[in-house]
């Protein structure tokens, strides 16, 4: 199933939502549809285009500041699914300072490894290792959580993620 981005009366993305869900937003007067794309939800007498992007028609104020929470998904999905030592395909996550040698579990030092990497790093720094790390790992940027949620951010979505 699909997915579709959720935007607050202002505009401001507030989550990723079923395109179901969507729907159900829309058709209960709760949500205008901004964006869709070439496909249709149907049943027996209706017929409408499965949603993208749906505004509320009212605001809802958000308490807090949205961030990405530090999760496997969202490490590949900042890392681009690749290996941070040899660029190869990312299967598992390593920690720049070991946790056996006092590393934190923060975004700063957990980067996406191949197997190959993470087992030859073992327990040692990459410069003890011999190894040199593409980028340095950083928190992710404010919307980067919509990236997780959806897997990959489709084009209808991005002029409403302009700071993505």
């Amino acid at each position: 199933m699909q997915s579709a981005l959720v935007l607050n009366a202002t505009y401001e993305p507030l989550s990723v939502v079923s395109s179901r869900r969507a729907i159900c937003l829309v058709l209960g007067d709760k949500a205008d549809l901004i964006e869709h794309d070439e496909s249709f939800l149907r049943s027996e007498r209706l017929s409408l285009p499965n949603p993208s992007v749906i505004r509320l028609r009212y605001v809802v104020k958000v308490p807090y500041h949205r961030r990405t929470s530090l999760s496997r998904r969202a490490v590949f999905a900042r890392d681009d699914n690749r290996c941070q030592y040899c660029a190869g395909i990312a299967d598992s996550l390593d920690h720049v300072m070991p946790r056996s040698r006092g590393g934190l579990h923060i975004w700063e030092n957990v980067v996406a490894a191949c197997r190959k990497c993470n087992l030859g790093k073992r327990d040692r720094t990459p410069d003890e290792a011999g190894m040199k790390l593409a980028k340095t790992p950083l928190i992710p940027k404010e919307l980067a959580w919509v990236t997780v949620a959806a897997g990959s951010v489709p084009d209808l979505w991005k002029p409403y993620l302009a700071q993505l």
